[in-house]
């Protein structure tokens, strides 16, 4: 499929995924599940940084106005597609990344998947939760709610790997 077009269609799926199902879920004790980057991660190796800033900004900007958040999803988004580079050169394996093939699970190793996601996923959620109470008084909250948030986000990336990303049968 054209890179264009199966990235569009992930782009919405991911946000209106977010919006209409992830956003609505109430855990409790400041747990609250983003898949959206997700897509920021699945882009692919070669994508330019100022691309994927667009792109991390309309993903954000696209949650913002399902859940009225007035721009926290698009900041914390636009800050790790900034990041993301610099995350995977960190994680980069000896011989670098094969531009072929896709930034998931089945591509690359779980092990390599949990280390990277759970390191932007981490960082998303406390830039995104310090924005949201902006206050130091409320430095337990933010850490709790990180925390929380990025173990679930972390188990549902996982197990959307392991159902819609699988590796392809060769022959």
């Amino acid at each position: 499929m054209n890179y264009l077009i199966k990235n569009t269609i992930r782009l919405l799926a991911f946000v209106v995924a977010q919006g209409l199902i992830f956003g609505q879920l109430d855990f409790g004790y400041g747990i609250h599940p983003m898949i959206y980057p997700l897509f920021i991660i699945m882009l692919p190796f070669d994508t330019r940084p100022v691309i994927l800033m667009l792109l991390a900004f309309l993903a954000g900007i696209g949650v913002d106005f399902f859940m009225n958040t007035f721009g926290l999803h698009a900041s914390a988004a636009v800050l790790i597609a900034y990041m993301r580079p610099g995350i995977f050169r960190r994680f980069a394996p000896r011989d670098d990344y094969d531009l072929l093939k896709e930034p998931i699970a089945s591509e690359w190793g779980y092990a390599w998947f949990i280390k990277v996601s759970g390191l932007t996923v981490f960082i998303h959620h406390l830039w995104f939760f310090s924005l949201e109470y902006f206050k130091w008084s409320a430095w337990q909250e933010i850490i709790t709610s990180t925390a929380l948030s990025s173990i679930i986000t972390l188990i549902i990336f996982i197990l959307i790997q392991v159902l819609f990303f699988k590796k392809p049968n060769s022959i």
